[in-house]
């Protein structure tokens, strides 16, 4: 999990248009949309990564 107050990755500047506004990307494809603060990734990479079981805790839901 990635902290508030952690400093951006050096591709940051590439994406960003003005210097205050802070967008959160997927730290795997940088995709800007769809973001889970709580894994730090998107949901397309979150639902690969819960696939091949590399989320601990992580499991389709079934009920």
């Amino acid at each position: 999990m990635e902290q508030p107050d952690a400093p951006r990755p050096s591709w940051y500047k590439k994406y960003a248009k003005f210097p205050v506004r802070v967008y959160n990307r997927c730290a795997l494809c940088g995709r800007p949309r769809a973001f889970y603060r709580k894994f730090g990734i998107c949901r397309v990479c979150f639902r690969k990564m819960a696939h091949l079981g590399e989320i601990p805790g992580v499991r389709k839901a079934s009920w």
